[in-house]
């Protein structure tokens, strides 16, 4: 039994490290838990700013910096179960996520930010958890392709693999 798990880890290692395909669904995965974070800190960072009354540019800071704070953190946790002391896994999460959340962030602001009236709508609107939702969901389409990319390179989500054991 213990050949067998080694021999799975060889052959996982070996298509992540030599540039192998990643498959769509391992980019999906990926690219799901990117958007878990990044939806906590957008959805609570808008709650903060608009609870608070703050503009639109303070508002997607917090959301944006919240962001990364949860897609890190969902990463970090992860790798901590394994093991891995604090500052490894922090540069792990940090190599895993950066690329990945950068891009989920663009693409679900400038669709926030270019949808008409969706920077104005309150949490009480529809405008607002709809515009937030569809953002989200071109963020994840447009964000997998990255992720299959890092990954079939030995990068992104490949790096943090090799601590799921």
């Amino acid at each position: 039994m213990q050949h067998d798990t080694h021999a799975h880890h060889e052959v996982h290692a070996h298509t992540h490290d030599t540039g192998g395909t990643a498959s769509w669904s391992m980019a999906a995965q990926a690219t799901l838990h990117c958007l878990t974070g990044c939806a906590i800190g957008e959805v609570l960072g808008m709650v903060i700013g608009t609870a608070f009354g703050w503009g639109n540019a303070p508002t997607m800071i917090l959301a944006i910096a919240l962001a990364f704070f949860f897609g890190y953190s969902l990463t970090l946790r992860g790798v901590l179960r394994a093991g891995v002391d604090f500052r490894t896994a922090f540069r792990v999460a940090l190599a895993a996520d950066t690329l990945s959340i950068a891009v989920m962030e663009l693409i679900d602001n400038g669709v926030i930010a270019l949808w008409p009236d969706a920077m104005d709508a309150h949490l009480d609107d529809l405008l607002f958890w709809g515009a937030l939702a569809l953002s989200l969901v071109i963020a994840f389409v447009a964000t997998t392709p990255v992720n299959k990319w890092m990954i079939g390179r030995g990068k992104g989500h490949a790096v943090v693999h090799q601590y799921h054991h």
